[in-house]
């Protein structure tokens, strides 16, 4: 039986409950977010690094993916912007000092939001075989310890070479380019686990697997469908464009499990009526949809509109798609039954949203994870490509496509190469740098998981990310990292990965995207791609927190020496970056006169055919209908199921506190959030104490012990939590079809009663 007991310090027994709130934002964002900054930073660094957050010349925000508008305010950051920011130039600090005083064993006891607080890494630190702490090691010898370890495998496929989304599109570039010169294409990374099933189906259907639309598209949109996204904790900035989308118009149709307040109102704080008024009510219908009904759901809508000749684009259709007659063919009729009862929606709620999106001239369908995450992703996903090409909703000002994106270069690092399969400009390396290019697919999260558990790998190296708390199956996952000979972790802040080392570990402190970044060739500034494709400068200006900090590509670049000589211009890509650039260039579609391109304000656009001139890269040159099988998630009698959330203070796994204000959690995490009529059904009192146990094909009951049980408008029969404490939960064979992504939104539970 895998479990997780609550850590030391959770102090869950103080935890009070209140009513969930109705919006978002406003001074109650502000004051959270100032608040957070100033116990961190203090008041002066706090005013001077906030200001510079997601300007030109400044540097861009650590969190989320959302682009910047075009006419940027002088505060252009959210509350949970203002708190990442905040976590990485604290001033606290984690040096020699604190590990000497804390054995590895004692850190493993405390929570993640204590691990995360503790403040910046200050020196590189090793843990050698059987030690239980870490001890000061230099630079030079860090890199002989790796290079040692990776010269010494049987095969570069031992190697396993992860990215977080954090990191810069020149340091990704490095990286890739190191593992493939190394010899492996084992490039797992955080795609993996959130927007892999979006990535698939958008290139199966469109031949790009990335977004069709501008942040103007969606503020000149006059229907917009939120459907699995949560982006008044997740996005913040985003609902500043949905309200002007509303200004200008728009309807807004949620669909979603939870009541999510920053889609119900919106308190605008750059707005007098966002302070003192009562803010932009912004959705117009709110679809409260089953866990995995989103399938059944897009179905009944193409039905809904397929039989509809007055509203389809027949001149797109017929222009830019194929398979329009198979997928008419088999949506001739709603299943009213099926629909409703995988939905749990009323057939008139149906009827009305796919109303909205007939008589609507421009419309984007907007999803997160709530879409991803599931078994039956990919065919979601497809499903809502599949509507939105009736109407000929791509490739026209206002409407189109929108996967939103998570962590804030999670987009560029694919478009640079880190990938386990290889990107079509692949052999372009070989023709710059004269590489054989491994042609293997290598690992992705899941598989390398697996490749550790079984001893196919016993290297980890993390660029960047908290593998150990963003993955499934947390004890099936802490044990793979233990298998290995040596794990490798570059990081800001300590975290729970740090404390499941392998027999030796490292830990590399890198400079963070608010530190100066100064190298030979001078101060260095990188670039990111948001979630719609625009690339722009990044330029820190603080001094880093300590002297032994050493900058991503610094670190990427010095190892790919140690470990393969000089034979690549590894030396001339830490000294400049813009050595780095030039290659990017030479080798990545869309990067023409890079550098030119990246001084002017707000970066530059690359390339999206299906958006630019409908234009399709799949085999046909057009764009897919599909055709998919409709099924919904199966839940035996008293069972629910559940997602994993982010509570409104966390930004993926980081802890920045430990309230959850917008759903009504005050000082506590383990909770888990039930409808009051299923609790009834269940005979589970609310505020009472249980055990969630999930239940797989495997027959292993994964145990998640001591949440609280709280009432809650959810979906009847369905449940959430927050991760990382319940990704135990998640089984590691439990994946999408075609993606491979793990299915943390669709987890089979029990609640078993303490006491």
């Amino acid at each position: 039986m895998a479990s997780r007991a609550p850590r030391s310090d959770s102090g869950d027994e103080r935890m009070v409950v209140s009513a969930p709130k109705r919006s978002a934002a406003g001074v109650g964002g502000i004051a959270h977010g100032l608040s957070a900054a100033v116990r961190q930073m203090g008041l002066a660094r706090s005013t001077r690094t906030l200001l510079a957050v997601n300007q030109d010349g400044g540097f861009d925000c650590p969190g989320c993916a959302w682009p910047e508008p075009g006419h940027k305010h002088t505060a252009e950051f959210c509350e949970n912007g203002a708190k990442a920011v905040a976590e990485e130039a604290t001033l606290r600090r984690v040096g020699p000092e604190f590990f000497a005083a804390h054995p590895i064993s004692q850190l493993a006891t405390r929570s993640d939001h204590w691990l995360g607080q503790q403040g910046r890494l200050t020196h590189p630190m090793v843990r050698r075989p059987g030690s239980d702490e870490y001890q000061p090691i230099d630079w030079d010898a860090a890199y002989a310890l790796i290079a040692d370890q990776l010269r010494g495998l049987a095969s570069p496929d031992e190697a396993i070479f992860y990215t977080s989304g954090r990191t810069s599109n020149e340091a990704a570039f490095c990286y890739q380019l190191f593992a493939r010169a190394f010899g492996t294409n084992n490039m797992p990374d955080c795609s993996n686990m959130c927007h892999e099933s979006s990535g698939t189906a958008l290139t199966e259907t469109i031949g790009v697997g990335k977004g069709s639309v501008s942040i103007d598209d969606v503020e000149h949109a006059d229907l917009l469908v939120i459907v699995g996204q949560n982006p008044g904790t997740n996005h913040p900035r985003m609902l500043t464009a949905l309200e002007h989308a509303k200004r200008n118009g728009a309807k807004i149709i949620a669909i979603n499990p939870l009541p999510e307040a920053g889609l119900i109102t919106f308190r605008n704080p750059q707005r007098p009526s966002g302070i003192v008024g009562s803010g932009t009510p912004l959705a117009d219908q709110f679809l409260q949809v089953r866990l995995g009904g989103d399938l059944a759901l897009f179905a009944a809508f193409g039905a809904l509109l397929a039989g509809r000749d007055e509203v389809l684009d027949r001149d797109f259709i017929d222009r830019y798609t194929e398979g329009f007659d198979d997928y008419r063919s088999a949506r001739r009729e709603v299943d009213w039954d099926a629909a409703t009862a995988a939905t749990g929606l009323a057939r008139e709620e149906i009827e009305r949203a796919a109303e909205a999106l007939a008589t609507a001239k421009r419309s984007i369908v907007c999803w997160a994870m709530g879409i991803t995450q599931h078994t039956e992703a990919v065919a979601t996903i497809r499903e809502i490509v599949n509507v939105q090409l009736l109407r000929g909703m791509i490739g026209k000002p206002g409407a189109g496509l929108c996967p939103v994106r998570g962590h804030s270069n999670v987009q560029g690092d694919r478009t640079m190469g880190i990938w386990e399969k290889l990107p079509a400009w692949a052999p372009k390396l070989t023709e710059q740098f004269g590489i054989e290019v491994p042609q293997r697919v290598g690992y992705d999260t899941v598989e390398a998981i697996r490749a550790m558990r079984d001893g196919r790998a016993s290297v980890f190296m993390a660029l960047g990310g908290n593998f150990a708390a963003a993955t499934p199956d947390t004890e099936v996952t802490e044990q793979a990292l233990r298998n290995c000979a040596l794990t490798v972790h570059v990081s800001t802040k300590l975290n729970r990965s740090h404390l499941v080392p392998g027999a030796t570990s490292l830990i590399l402190p890198t400079l963070g995207r608010t530190d100066s970044d100064i190298q030979i060739g001078g101060r260095q500034r990188v670039s990111v791609e948001d979630s719609m494709s625009c690339v722009h400068a990044s330029t820190g200006r603080l001094a880093p927190a300590s002297d032994q900090l050493r900058s991503e590509v610094a670190i990427v670049c010095q190892l790919a020496r140690a470990v393969l000589g000089d034979g690549l211009p590894w030396r001339d890509f830490t000294d400049d970056y813009r050595y780095i650039r030039a290659r990017i260039e030479a080798i990545v579609p869309g990067f023409d006169d890079f550098e030119a391109r990246l001084d002017q304000p707000g970066g530059f656009v690359l390339p999206h055919p299906p958006r630019d001139s409908r234009t399709f890269g799949t085999p046909s040159g057009k764009a897919r209908f599909t055709v998919n099988e409709i099924s919904s998630p199966a839940v035996p009698p008293g069972r629910l199921l559940l997602q994993t959330v982010r509570s409104h203070d966390q930004y993926n796994t980081t802890i920045y506190g430990r309230d959850d204000r917008y759903r009504g959690i005050h000082d506590g995490r383990r909770v888990v959030f039930v409808h009051p009529d299923d609790l009834a059904e269940l005979g589970v009192p609310d505020s009472s104490t249980v055990d969630i146990v999930s239940e797989w094909t495997d027959g292993v009951a994964r145990r998640a012990p001591g949440f609280r049980v709280v009432g809650y408008p959810t979906a009847r029969g369905c449940a959430a939590a927050y991760f990382p404490e319940t990704n135990v939960l998640v089984p590691l064979d439990s994946t999408a079809k075609g993606s491979n992504t793990p299915t943390s939104k669709a987890i089979v539970v029990r609640l078993e009663p303490v006491g």
